[in-house]
């Protein structure tokens, strides 16, 4: 399994968990509809943040990559 496929299950899981915990809250129907759009809010930005930073890793090893090549370090 790759990391992030780790990481959107681990954020899928945490967001189920967190509308669970919404839906069986006592609350009014308009309260429970604004959290639950809040955590998806929050669900979702936090997921930008991973992929984000997943993203820049990437590009770091690219950058790695490239200059490995450049110096002769890596064969092609």
């Amino acid at each position: 399994m790759t990391t992030g496929r780790i990481i959107l299950s681990i954020a899928a899981g945490v967001a189920a968990g967190a509308i669970l915990g919404v839906l069986f809250a006592p609350n009014k129907g308009v309260d429970t509809r604004k959290k639950i759009v809040q955590k998806k809010d929050d669900a979702v930005d936090s997921l930008n943040e991973m992929i984000d930073r997943v993203t820049g890793k990437l590009e770091d090893v690219k950058k790695q990559a490239a200059r490995m090549v450049t110096n002769g370090m890596a064969k092609v």
